[in-house]
């Protein structure tokens, strides 16, 4: 059965005058997943958010928004969109309830009740009467996602929302978005630069470098690509990766600039790969057992 987009970019390109954004981006986020969005600043990330937001618009090619694609129809399925794009902006001297209140009328949500459950949704139940100039950054954030949540929204886009909390913060958004996706079936695309934290929440990952997308891929298959390695440091590297192909029939390696060994192929027997060294008069001079993360995959993804 084929699994079903709520999101499917095609070609998806931005420019500034001369400088590129986005170059023919083509992203497919799927029905009920949380979608981590990596790249450095300026990799392109704000700027495919902005568009599928409605902030900007593409100068060239196309994208589909639970199954919408003309203009009038994404006006349409952004009413079931909740955003976060760089900070919502909130009247530093209302309350968190009042503030709420004033963006449910502009967007005609009807039932006051909406604002109580919307605070209670997100853990400020008792910060309505607290004026948002006297809230925490991870009040602040938090009731950011109370506003993008107050439209029951399918989708939800996140742009940095755990940026400058600490632990305690980040823990408690990761868990509520956990919540929403899965009690509540929200698909959330989000981007972070915290990417240990995106490892504990993403199903599915698109990797973008200088506005280009350089790889989309799910968080099992990343796992699988994720694994563990040995890197060994030897005097002779030519006649170490000899033996180790002659010896243990080992494909499954790399030579890193740094001249270092990785690797990846029957890592169990550790023991084996030093006294391969040592037997045949090559000199050992580091030897670790190491595993990829997230950030690693990305630098080594992108040539950094």
């Amino acid at each position: 059965m084929k699994e079903e987009m709520i999101v499917q970019a095609n070609c998806l390109t931005k420019q500034y005058g001369k400088m590129t954004a986005l170059s023919e981006v083509n992203i497919a986020v799927p029905q009920g997943a949380i979608y981590g969005l990596v790249g450095n600043n300026g990799a392109g990330k704000s700027t495919f958010l902005k568009i599928l937001a409605g902030e900007i618009a593409p100068t060239e090619g196309s994208f589909r928004m639970m199954n919408a694609e003309t203009e009038w129809e994404l006006c349409k399925v952004r009413r079931m969109t909740g955003a976060i794009i760089e900070g919502p902006a909130f009247y530093p001297n209302m309350t968190a309830g009042q503030n709420l209140e004033y963006y449910r009328i502009q967007r005609g949500i009807p039932g006051k009740d909406v604002v109580a459950k919307m605070l209670a949704l997100v853990g400020l139940e008792d910060a309505v009467k607290k004026k948002f100039k006297d809230m925490s950054l991870g009040m602040k954030q938090r009731l950011g996602l109370a506003l993008a949540l107050m439209g029951e929204p399918k989708l939800l886009i996140l742009d940095e929302p755990i940026n400058g909390l600490d632990p305690a913060g980040i823990i408690e958004i990761r868990n509520l978005l956990l919540k929403l996706n899965r009690e509540k079936g929200i698909t959330i695309i989000i981007s972070s630069h915290i990417l240990a934290e995106l490892e504990n929440i993403a199903t599915d990952y698109g990797f973008l470098n200088q506005g280009k997308l350089v790889e989309q891929i799910t968080a099992e298959a990343l796992r699988e690509k994720c694994q563990s390695y040995l890197e060994v440091k030897v005097t002779d590297v030519s006649k170490y990766t000899s033996l180790l192909e002659h010896t243990f029939d080992c494909r499954n390696y790399k030579v890193m600039p740094d001249g270092s060994v990785q690797i990846y192929d029957k890592i169990d027997k550790v023991s084996d790969y030093s006294a391969l060294a040592i037997q045949n008069d090559i000199g050992l001079l580091a030897f670790e057992q190491k595993e990829i993360n997230l950030e690693k995959y990305y630098m080594e993804l992108v040539g950094a």
